[in-house]
């Protein structure tokens, strides 16, 4: 049954007896205050239907202390100590000098509730309506975009370590998996714990082991039907497939038919790289330094600092790219007013013809830098030295000669280059310059001319660079290292988070409630 905190508090309450130590304008301070009008007793009355049973943890307690988790980055044992022996966190939670915190598991027992709901991030929900409530973003008509890789729990695993786990996987999860393993799976003992004793620098040696790994593997799928598996069943056949075929190939002079196979000479797209987290990716920060995780991406006010809408997706794959994720997340944005038109902020990673599209279907102004364009010879002539007629299909060349964008989008000037006076400055193809004229093409060129203006110039420049600042407080307090697996529960982590941060946010701005009515100072 729900539990309700008794207004009434004990003889050794430490909000009674030490409240006014507690840092004015802090998180603290304010939930000791307000946590019961921040989370009420309705905002959880349908996750509990029955009115019989041990009373739960009161919304205002479990609101506070997840609120709490996520800025302080606490894992739940350190969560229970914290409301169990700090001063700060029992007057924020209303609990008395002697009294003890709940056990651990009843954090993942609430995030399991919550994550089971039709509003599983209805205490990020409270803070919006907080957010709302004042109407500190009335009027701020500019939202910035931006991203991070946050590194992911679990360590990374090469081929061999992913074959066996998954394989082993396979006999734990599929019906009569053991009675498959021990006919089908014969190639290596996968009872056996640690490293397979091979000489590791042996490519022969290693090759042979990869050939056995995926040959049983290969026995294992073909011995089932995976249209009679279901729920974990299902997913040990489907994640045996993936890996099976992601990081291998026939070795030299076989096409897999006769069992041998090598460690492929390519990274497969979309690779997974733990078979523990199967959705944590590789991610390139850069071309030199690639990290393993997740990405989180954020809108905010860039003046204000409040984040307005958050997610945590795959570092890579479908749906992961800056462009994609910000279109969502702008669409979703419950801050930003129906039919009022913003000013959109972000750095190159969202100058896709499909990002500025969309803005400009909202009616948003796409303050985003554009792709830079490379051309062919170092210095010489790039894409917008070409005329572009829409109207008759064509683009011409900087030294006038006009050829047909075709039906798929190219344009192949040919022996047209071979007497022209500017080839040096334009390509070093044999063939003459070509080029490959996309859908948005039109759009995107636009806004590289629009870019170039000074407001344009201006407004980025003052603007763009703030939403920065949200990102350090993302990652602030060792919060570059996620704690959970799978993308679901991150996002739910990162929604507590932004509310936590939010809420700081919000008191350094002046927050106060001023008869039952938040308001800013």
């Amino acid at each position: 049954m729900q539990g309700i905190e008794d207004a009434q508090r004990g003889f050794l309450d430490v909000e009674a007896l030490a409240g006014e130590l507690l840092a004015p304008g802090s998180a603290f301070a304010f939930l000791a205050e307000h946590r019961g009008r921040l989370f009420p007793d309705s905002m959880m009355e349908d996750l509990f239907t029955s009115s019989r049973g041990r009373p739960s943890i009161p919304a205002s307690v479990i609101g506070s202390v997840l609120v709490l988790q996520a800025l302080e980055g606490l894992s739940d044992r350190g969560t229970a100590e914290a409301l169990t022996f700090d001063l700060r966190w029992k007057a924020a939670c209303g609990y008395g000098l002697n009294e003890a915190a709940f056990h651990p598991s009843t954090l993942t027992y609430w995030r399991k509730r919550l994550a089971a709901s039709g509003r599983p991030h209805r205490i990020t929900d409270a803070v919006f309506e907080v957010i709302a409530a004042t109407g500190v973003l009335n009027g701020r008509h500019r939202r910035a975009v931006d991203s991070t890789v946050l590194d992911d729990a679990v360590a990374r695993q090469d081929t061999i370590t992913q074959l066996i786990a998954v394989i082993r996987r396979f006999g734990r999860d599929v019906p009569d998996g053991a009675s498959l393993l021990a006919v089908h799976a014969t190639g290596y003992d996968y009872a056996r714990v640690g490293k397979p004793e091979i000489a590791w620098d042996d490519r022969e040696a290693k090759n042979a082991l990869i050939s056995a790994l995926v040959t049983d593997a290969l026995a294992l799928l073909d011995a089932v039907d995976p249209g009679s598996l279901e729920g974990r069943a299902h997913e040990a056949y489907a994640l045996l497939a993936l890996v099976a075929g992601q990081d291998v190939e026939p070795a030299d002079g076989s096409d897999g038919t006769d069992g041998r196979w090598q460690i492929a000479r390519r990274v497969a797209k979309d690779r997974i790289i733990s078979t523990v987290d199967p959705e944590a990716r590789h991610a390139h920060k850069s071309r030199s330094v690639l990290r393993d995780g997740y990405k989180a991406h954020i809108v905010g006010e860039p003046e204000t600092g409040l984040i307005t809408n958050a997610a945590i997706t795959k570092a890579a794959g479908e749906g992961s790219s800056d462009a994609q994720a910000g279109k969502e997340l702008l669409a979703a944005d419950p801050s930003m007013e129906q039919g009022a038109a913003y000013q959109v902020l972000g750095d190159s990673a969202y100058g896709s013809g499909d990002m500025l599209e969309h803005l400009e279907t909202a009616g948003n102004q796409a303050l985003v830098k554009p792709k830079p364009l490379r051309p062919a010879v170092a210095g010489g002539y790039t894409l917008d030295d070409f005329a572009h007629d829409p109207e008759t299909g064509t683009m011409t060349c900087p030294n006038g000669l006009v050829r047909k964008i075709s039906s798929k989008g190219n344009v192949n000037f040919g022996a047209g280059c071979n007497s022209c006076p500017l080839r040096e400055q334009c390509t070093k193809a044999k063939k003459g310059r070509k080029l490959v004229i996309t859908e948005h093409h039109g759009r995107q060129r636009a806004h590289r001319a629009a870019a170039k203006e000074s407001g344009f110039q201006q407004d980025y420049r003052q603007y763009r660079p703030l939403i920065e600042r949200s990102i350090a407080w993302l990652v602030a307090g060792g919060n570059r290292r996620l704690r959970y697996r799978g993308t679901v529960k991150n996002n739910a982590w990162i929604q507590s988070r932004v509310a936590g941060l939010n809420l700081k946010r919000l008191l350094k701005l002046g927050l106060t409630n001023d008869n039952g009515a938040w308001a800013m100072t």
